[in-house]
This record gives C-alpha cells, sequence and structure tokens, in this order.
C-alpha cells in the first residue's frame, strides 16, 4: 500500500520504518523544523534508512520517500498524521484539500480532531479515524535509529464517518498492525491513555522533575497509592462523560490491558504496573515544560472539562490539575486549549448524530 505520514517525530518515524520493513512504499512528510532535524536530514541523505532497535533486534528498513512537500498525500492509500495535538486543525486543513474519494486519514492519536476535519471540509468519500494511542511506543535515539519500548498488542480505532466502516477496515488491515475497532471516534478521543496517566503522572512530579533535571523516570516512580487514587478519580470523571454520551464507560487499566495484553483474565491494575516498570520505559519528563503537560492538559485535559460543563458532569480533579498546571507553568492552558466551541459544536454534534444513524 501506499502510505503517507505527515510529521517526522518519535510516532511518525517508527510507524514509518515499521510499514516499511512490511513492504509498504511509505512517504515522510516533515512539517516543521522544531525537532528532529537532524534525524530528518539523516534520513534525506541515507535513503530513508531507519533502524528499529527492538529490545536488541535490529530491524533495517528504508522509507521510500522523505520530503516537506505536503502536497504529497495526494493518492496515498493511507495518510497518518502524526504531529502534536496542538497542530491537528492546521495540519488537516492543509492536506484534506489534496484529498479524494476512497483515501482514509488516521490522526495518531485523535483526541476528537475529526470535528476539526468536518469544519474544514471533509472531500466526498474521504475517511477520518482516529487512534486512541502510538501504536510503537519509544524514542528515536540518535539520526536514523528509533529505540522501541513498547508494542501494543491491540490499537483501538475509530472510524468516520461509521457507514464506511467496512471499507476502511478492508483497508487499514492490509497494513499489518492489529487494529481493534472501536464504536466512535469520540471513544477513541477519551480512553486517548495520554489524558489520564501523561497528565496526573506528570503534574504530581513536579517536584521530581525539577531536583533531578529529569533525571528519573515518571512510571517507576511516581504512581504511589495516593497518586493512583488521583489517577482513578480523574478517570472516573472521563467514565461519567462516556456513559453520559452512550459510549463504553471502560476503566484507564482495562483499555490499558486491553492495548497491552492478549491475557484477556489478568488483572488490569497488575498489567499497567508491570508495563510501568519495564526498565526500557524512558527517563523523564526531562522538563516540567515538557508535552506531558503542555500537549496533553490543554488538548486532553480542557476537552474533557469542556465536555463536562456542557453535558453538566462535575470534572473537578479534572479541573484541579488544569489549574495547578497553568500556575505551575505560569501559563493559561484553557486559552488555547481544545473546547467544544473551538472544535466547532456543530461538528461534534455531526458526529453523535452519524453514530446514532440520524
Amino acid at each position: 500500500m501506499r502510505v503517507a505520514i505527515v510529521g517526522a517525530g518519535n510516532t511518525g518515524c517508527a510507524i514509518g520504518a515499521d510499514y516499511a520493513g512490511k513492504g509498504h512504499e511509505v512517504t515522510l512528510i516533515k512539517t516543521s523544523h522544531a525537532m528532529h532535524d537532524d534525524n530528518f536530514r539523516y534520513l534525506s541523505e541515507n535513503q530513508g534508512r531507519m533502524v528499529l532497535d527492538e529490545f536488541g533486534e535490529e530491524k533495517v528498513s528504508h522509507i521510500a520517500h522523505v520530503t516537506r512537500e505536503i502536497e504529497t498525500v495526494k493518492g496515498q492509500d493511507v495518510v497518518f498524521v502524526c504531529v502534536q495535538t496542538g497542530y491537528h486543525q492546521d495540519v488537516l486543513a492543509k492536506i484534506l484539500p489534496h484529498l479524494e474519494a476512497g483515501q482514509i486519514v488516521v490522526v495518531n492519536p485523535g483526541y476528537l480532531s475529526t470535528a476539526y476535519a468536518i469544519g474544514s471540509g471533509i472531500p466526498k468519500g474521504v475517511i477520518i479515524a482516529e487512534a486512541e494511542s502510538s501504536f510503537i511506543d519509544g524514542r528515536i535515539m540518535e539520526p536514523g535509529r528509533f529505540k522501541v519500548g513498547f508494542r501494543n498488542v491491540r490499537n483501538p480505532i475509530g472510524i468516520y464517518p461509521m457507514h464506511q466502516k467496512d471499507y476502511a477496515v478492508s483497508k487499514l488491515d492490509q497494513l499489518g498492525t492489529p487494529f481493534a475497532y472501536a464504536d466512535s471516534v469520540i471513544e477513541t478521543a477519551l480512553h486517548n491513555p495520554n489524558m489520564i496517566v501523561h497528565t496526573v503522572g506528570a503534574v504530581m512530579s513536579i517536584p521530581r522533575i525539577e531536583a533531578t533535571g529529569g533525571d528519573y523516570c515518571m512510571y517507576h516512580e511516581v504512581f504511589t497509592p495516593s497518586a493512583w487514587k488521583i489517577l482513578e478519580a480523574l478517570d472516573q470523571e472521563k467514565m461519567n462523560i462516556l456513559e453520559h454520551l452512550g459510549l463504553k464507560p471502560v476503566p484507564y487499566v482495562e483499555m490499558c490491558k486491553y492495548r497491552n495484553s492478549l491475557d484477556d483474565e489478568s488483572d488490569a491494575k497488575e498489567v499497567f504496573f508491570a508495563y510501568a516498570a519495564m526498565p526500557e520505559r524512558a527517563k523523564g519528563p526531562t522538563s516540567v515544560n515538557s508535552r506531558y503537560i503542555t500537549e496533553d492538559i490543554p488538548q486532553g485535559l480542557v476537552l474533557m472539562e469542556s465536555l463536562g460543563h456542557v453535558l453538566d458532569i462535575p470534572v473537578p480533579v479534572c479541573t484541579s490539575l488544569i489549574e495547578i498546571a497553568s500556575a505551575a507553568l505560569g501559563t493559561d492552558f484553557r486559552a488555547g486549549g481544545r473546547t467544544l466551541e473551538r472544535l466547532g459544536e456543530e461538528n461534534v454534534q455531526q458526529i453523535l448524530k452519524e453514530r446514532k444513524g440520524e
């Protein structure tokens, strides 16, 4: 298949190399000069050569096309949007005019960016899909080399519009990623694990980040019994919203188990703490000013808070984390955050109505 990856950071390079290694023709498109320019330059000069270091086993693949030309999304079978969520609206507005019927755009992760796509105008026959989280966890360690920390065994993904689901499944399953298809893009948006685990973990570890300069591992240290209670309280607020919308109110740990383990009989909390304790977990966050806060607070928790207010569902823990993060960083995270107003309430209503067959 012809696959375009918009965004040449950790996620984009990992899945680009993975799909190239599976025999797909991959085009990697860099949209900015903000990060990873040295890696992109290396790929440009070395025929797209990328090494996936997966628990000591090295897999070498060659990404066919490395470019900054966003119009190369034209004619691709599947287009992955792998930029930070704060840039979804702008990137979708740029790529959608180049697309035509039959193409699938996968926003990874989504955070309800389908609403932005609707607002920009989805060409007739183009399908939007939203993933819960990255399929391959890890980091670019040096130019041309990505160290894999973890692969999901199942990757929930929502499809819009739902009447195109069978076609989307037939195409996406050709990629070789173990996808699991959710009932709605709203479901995958609210089950984004980063909205729960990154926000609680990073906010509760602000003193540790500053005291060590990031020389620690959040997953190894932060989720003590008291911090875990905060996570569960925030997660309950998310589930209350899901239930109100007629979607599955599945706890964070159960979704973690679903993505991370094929053993359906295992204890979900034990699966999470085994995942957290893995020695491959990267250090950090290395700065308080990290995407764990600067992305997942405004794009995730502000979205949750906005939904809670509109639906008249109390979200006090969500609001408290936004307030603490805003105070700690001296930033009003609501000012540029993802709210129903910015997504377009009419766009979100269209997603809800389409799911109900209205």
